[in-house]
């Protein structure tokens, strides 16, 4: 059976602040939880308006106060930002406080230009070249290895599973190489996610954390009572990614109708091509369309996102989404 999750950039809407954003991630982790998502993931991005989950573990820590069976993780930390120790350390309390429900996923990109990453305080040199090298030293953290010399405290014996991101084939081989769960962001950089798959599968080498490959890949949906509201709900996202994509982050907008036929033909195709794992429109769309991507990728996980606007929307858009995939047995009842 196919597991449905949600990512959360935790907006920051316009007309709204990071105080608010963070209220309503709580509120829309309290209902994925009660819908039966199996965890909910947030992500490390810097110097970004539109997004208030920079302090990944300080958000994750407050989402886990605020819920009681969800799991909840980073999807994902970006390594080469950080001291292996420190990261350890930061997953190792949340594991000592939400035990049994942490998870820890890897990307090796600064989660945003090499301005951000200087201003990080981490030398540059090597940069994400040791990406695989911090990866086990964060294990060897976990594992309380002797080798080490001292003690990761908190850290040491925790049980936060760790996973591999990516949207390119490195990912998929260093993910397979560890012998790790993968995920693909194919909710925004869809193009290599086939042959990633294809590679994680055929090169996975078991290990002490897993037997046989695990794979999770990105999907937004947008879902309404009617296609329309599902497609002027949509509206918001997409000003969101010509605005990042442009050089002009900002915060999230409300939607416009209209917004996409708006467009010149080369903006049209670059959304086009970042939403091209969606669904967008009613329950029977989304069902339609979410099988489609679970049959063609087989994935053992869909990662759900969708940011909107309206927090309610997103609310009842999860709703949707989880009875779609339910009416096609891909999930489970809460």
């Amino acid at each position: 059976m196919t597991k449905l999750s949600l990512l959360d950039l935790v907006p920051v809407t316009e007309g709204s602040d990071v105080a608010t954003a963070l209220a309503n991630a709580a509120d829309y982790a309290r209902t994925a939880e009660t819908l039966g998502y199996q965890r909910y993931w947030t992500a490390e991005h810097h110097g970004m308006p539109g997004i208030a989950s920079a302090a990944t573990s300080v958000v994750l820590a407050a989402i886990g106060a605020a819920t009681s069976t969800i799991r909840i993780g980073a999807g994902g930390i970006m390594l080469p930002n950080h001291a292996p120790l420190a990261i350890a350390e930061q997953f190792g309390t949340l594991e000592a406080l939400y035990p049994g429900r942490v998870d820890l996923g890897f990307g090796r990109a600064p989660g945003s230009d090499q301005r951000v990453a200087q201003a990080m305080r981490r030398n540059l040199a090597g940069g994400a070249d040791q990406f695989p090298r911090d990866v086990m030293e964060v294990q060897a953290y976990f594992a309380g290895d002797d080798r080490l010399g001292f003690t990761a405290t908190p850290g040491a014996g925790a049980n936060v599973p760790l996973w591999i991101l990516g949207s390119s084939l490195y990912g998929a081989q260093l993910a397979a190489a560890l012998g790790l769960p993968y995920a693909f962001a194919s909710h925004f950089a869809p193009d290599a996610l086939d042959s990633a798959l294809a590679i994680y599968r055929r090169d996975f080498r078991p290990s002490a954390q897993l037997d046989k490959p695990y794979a999770m890949a990105g999907f937004n949906i947008f879902a309404a009572d009617t296609r329309e509201d599902a497609k002027l709900l949509a509206t918001s996202m997409m000003q969101t990614v010509v605005a990042l994509r442009t050089g002009t982050p900002g915060r999230m907008p409300p939607p416009i109708s209209g917004y996409y036929e708006s467009l010149p033909p080369q903006l049209q195709s670059m959304v086009n091509n970042f939403l091209s794992c969606s669904a967008i429109g009613t329950h029977d769309d989304v069902a339609r369309d979410l099988s489609a991507f679970v049959e063609r990728t087989q994935v053992d996980e869909v990662m759900v996102t969708g940011a909107t606007f309206d927090p309610n929307a997103r609310k009842r858009s999860i709703t949707i989404a989880m009875e779609a995939a339910q009416s096609l047995g891909l999930a489970k009842a809460a």
